[in-house]
């Protein structure tokens, strides 16, 4: 299934728990992997493993963690990438992507075109060259069925006071983006359910002037649930009107190595009520 038939399916009921797949040399070693290529390529494998074994519904790589380790790195994520297409587990690319034009064309192709080494079911991008100029990722999604998550609200200490800067209309900038991708649903009406925003769990919607009310229906990737400090027991009180909301956690399902690994999966799904 398409990441649209999924969002839009019956069964579909969020919060539905995202499985972050973070290869910090740390994380390496608690698996028994070395911070190399081959280790990369051992821990790919090993958590499938636990995927599979789990029944997680949705696997976020974070891409810049494979890229550091050059050729070998990509290889083991598009493998990884195709594993998880095989079993039907929704893959979301962290790789944060954004640039204009055909730069931005080139992205979308090499993420979100049918049969690409590093195909994805949904692809995480910037919008701060302007949401306009990633429209090309935008198009490609619907086009193909695939997910885009904007970057609206970060948890990274730099970003309030540019996210959170008030324009003339009395917006912020963070609700101008979620603004803005939802007008694109207007624009495309096949492009619903398609594309989303991040928000992160950490991120205080009301200092930022974000308020998700109006548009429940759309999207929301929430990174920083579990060893953040944000338990998954409140993710719908923080966001309370997303319909479709998928909660990241990484650090606190992968420490401890693989075994337990479904184990800590499956509790964690319990918390968000699955």
């Amino acid at each position: 299934m398409t990441f649209r038939e999924v969002l839009t399916a019956s069964h579909f009921s969020g919060p539905v728990l995202c499985a972050g797949v973070d290869p910090h040399p740390e994380v390496l070693a608690d698996w028994g992997c070395s911070d190399s290529a081959s280790g990369v390529q051992s821990f790919v494998s090993l958590v499938m493993t636990g995927v599979l074994e789990s029944g997680v519904r949705a696997v976020k790589p974070q891409v810049a963690l494979f890229e550091r380790h050059g050729i070998a790195g990509m290889s083991a994520l598009s493998a990884l990438l195709g594993d998880l297409r095989s079993a039907g587990v929704l893959s979301i690319g962290d790789a944060k992507r954004g640039d204009i034009g055909s730069t931005m064309a080139a992205y979308a192709d090499a993420w979100l075109l049918p049969g690409a080494d590093f195909e994805v079911d949904a692809l995480t991008v910037s919008p701060y060259l302007g949401v306009g100029a990633i429209l090309p990722a935008l198009e490609r999604a619907v086009e193909h069925g695939k997910g885009v998550f904007v970057l609206a609200a970060t948890s990274n200490p730099e970003a309030p006071s540019l996210q959170g800067a008030v324009r003339p209309s009395g917006l912020s900038v963070a609700q101008q983006v979620v603004n803005e991708v939802h007008a694109f649903h207007m624009d495309y009406p096949n492009s619903h359910s398609t594309h989303g925003v991040v928000v992160g769990a950490t991120v205080d919607q009301n200092r930022l002037g974000l308020t998700l009310s109006a548009v429940p229906g759309m999207p929301v990737l929430a990174p920083g649930f579990g060893a953040q400090g944000v338990a998954l027991s409140d993710a719908r009180t923080l966001f309370p009107a997303s319909q479709r909301l998928f909660p990241v956690a990484a650090r606190s399902l992968l420490t401890g190595g693989p075994d337990g690994f479904a184990d800590r999966i499956r509790y964690a799904s319990a918390e968000l009520g699955q």
